[in-house]
């Protein structure tokens, strides 16, 4: 993403090799700006963010405890707890979702 190749001069971290194309470099998963001499080109990009949420569609949550866990218990391994609807794990892992 382009947010991720915004960052200070003295924050670029060489990605590619001296004459590297952009093509080659974009390739390799890095950010590539010939704007400024005498900084790397060719860069890598800064770490995506990213947040857990707790998935809002309970058919799309998946089991991270087991029949009959309270809340406290699910929560203290981590996870999401919502005690509907019926048929659905109630205890189950967050989503990685990017900010």
């Amino acid at each position: 993403a382009r947010c991720q190749c915004k960052m200070a001069l003295t924050e670029r971290r060489n990605c590619g090799y001296p004459g590297i194309s952009a093509a080659e470099c974009r390739k390799a998963g890095c950010c590539f700006n010939t704007a400024l001499p005498g900084v790397p080109w060719c860069f890598a990009p800064k770490a995506k963010k990213v947040r857990k949420v707790c998935p809002n569609d309970p058919h799309a949550r998946i089991n991270c405890g087991f029949p009959g866990i309270t809340a406290k218990e699910c929560e203290k391994k981590g996870c999401c707890f919502r005690a509907r609807p019926a048929g659905v794990p109630w205890c189950f892992y967050h989503r990685v979702v990017e900010a």
